[in-house]
């Protein structure tokens, strides 16, 4: 996804900006959805595997992103525990 539409991307629900989730979240929650113990915001059980994530920045939501669209329903947002927000944050360290 390129930074000129991640500018221009936010939460279609308190309008905070969303950055990219980090591989290692995007990991977890994938074994998650293989396991079937994902749900959405929803409620519902999420059955598809995500490509990447947009995380708003509070870290208490991921907006999936399916095929290269990122998917920005509410309902389809996938609730993240505390300890996700700081390990999609990056350090931005080398």
């Amino acid at each position: 996804m390129g930074p000129e539409l991640l500018k221009i991307l936010c939460c279609p629900e308190t309008h905070q900006p969303v950055r990219l989730a980090e591989p290692g979240l995007i990991a977890e929650l994938n074994r998650q959805i293989a396991a079937g113990t994902l749900r959405n915001r929803a409620g519902q059980p999420v059955a598809e595997r995500i490509d990447g994530g947009l995380v708003r920045a509070d870290g208490k939501f991921l907006y999936p992103i399916r095929n290269g669209i990122p998917v920005m329903l509410v309902a389809e947002a996938i609730p993240l525990p505390q300890a996700a927000d700081h390990a999609s944050a990056g350090t931005g360290s080398a």
